[in-house]
């Protein structure tokens, strides 16, 4: 990763967490067991992409950190609570995630199950109390809450979720034909809906409750798009050649017989078409200027991360 990326991250990322210990209930809060899971898969770690973009769209528009942080919370508890439910034995079945035990293989289904739940109400709730800083205005925060439930229900990340499943275990290969026309189609709706919308809605949320332009959250909203199936076509390929231990994980795609670029495209093509993703994504930034420089450095670290 870029130095200058990086220290951007560690940052962005000092403030999120303690925004995060602030906003979640406390351990010492009843009832303790489902607030100690809550915790316990939040501060697993990971790299805190789609808070630190909440924030990026917030001031490459001319807005500030402050304005955005317990949106740019709730966009991490979204995340995490779908990476929870992920993991369950009636989904993906993983036994690590960040190269710890998941959190049903912690707590049991039951409380995993309810700590996702609970993670994902908690996070409209902090939308909601973003109304209490200064200068943002509440037609945004209704505009923000109705965007995100869009994007991370059927019209987003549960979709897709839903087409992943379905076509899981090698049954894409039926499967593609009943909704979606082609198995490229299907391959794009689920990485599209599974990943991508939430990251644009990331960066479209900072971005309107600052208040930007239609032009802006146009060329946001583009570069989100592109930014998100460039991500997910590197995970493709990290899950064939990256190291596990790097990866935290032991699961693979090829053992699950899921439906991906690589297994469609090959490696060679697939890491070309995310090299084409990402340069779409730089010229979606042009109407910010040098504004954009970290979401350049982004976009570009997206297609060459190893982990």
């Amino acid at each position: 990763m870029n130095d200058k990326l990086k220290n951007h991250f560690e940052t962005q990322t000092r403030r999120v967490d303690k925004a995060l210990d602030r906003l979640i209930p406390p351990l010492s809060q009843r009832p303790f067991d489902i607030h100690k899971a809550m915790r316990y898969s939040v501060f697993a770690g990971g790299k805190r992409l789609r808070p630190v973009l909440v924030i990026a769209g917030a001031e490459v528009c001319g807005g500030s950190w402050k304005k955005v942080l317990p949106t740019a919370c709730a966009l991490e508890l979204i995340h995490t609570y779908s990476l929870i439910h992920d993991d369950l034995p009636a989904m993906d079945n993983d036994d690590l995630r960040r190269g710890r035990p998941t959190s049903h293989k912690v707590f049991g289904e039951d409380m995993a199950i309810l700590a996702g739940d609970a993670l994902l109400t908690h996070a409209f709730f902090l939308v909601a109390e973003n109304s209490k800083i200064p200068g943002v205005k509440s037609d945004s925060i209704l505009r923000v809450i109705s965007l995100l439930s869009q994007l991370a229900g059927t019209a987003g990340m549960i979709g897709g979720q839903v087409a992943d499943v379905k076509s899981g275990a090698g049954r894409w290969k039926k499967y593609w034909k009943t909704q979606y026309g082609s198995k490229k189609q299907l391959l794009k709706f689920i990485h599209h809906n599974k990943t991508a919308a939430l990251i644009q809605g990331s960066l479209l949320a900072g971005a309107i409750l600052c208040q930007a332009s239609e032009k802006q959250l146009k060329a946001l909203n583009e570069f989100g798009k592109n930014l998100g199936l460039a991500f997910q076509v590197a995970d493709d390929v990290l899950d064939r050649v990256g190291d596990k231990k790097k990866l935290g994980k032991n699961g693979s795609d090829v053992a699950n017989q899921k439906l991906t670029y690589p297994l469609l495209f090959g490696l060679e093509q697939s890491r070309k078409m995310a090299g084409i993703l990402v340069r779409r994504a730089h010229r979606a930034l042009s109407p910010f200027g040098e504004r954009a420089a970290i979401l350049h450095l982004l976009a570009d670290f997206v297609a060459s991360r190893d982990h």
